[in-house]
């Protein structure tokens, strides 16, 4: 029972590795569209904040 709680271990830390490489920076179509969703947004509340002064 103890070498198959290790190699199930072996095997979640192997996976939790390749998870983290593979999340690397490219951002596809949605991020970017999320990105632009997020200045419109910012932009549209420094717009009303500048007029409700």
């Amino acid at each position: 029972m103890a070498f198959l709680r290790k190699i199930i271990m072996l095997c979640m830390i192997g996976v939790m590795g390749i998870t983290v490489c593979a999340c690397d920076n490219n951002d596809g179509t949605a991020e970017k569209a999320g990105k632009e969703i997020d200045k419109a947004f910012d932009t549209a509340k420094d717009k009303i904040h500048e007029a409700t002064k």
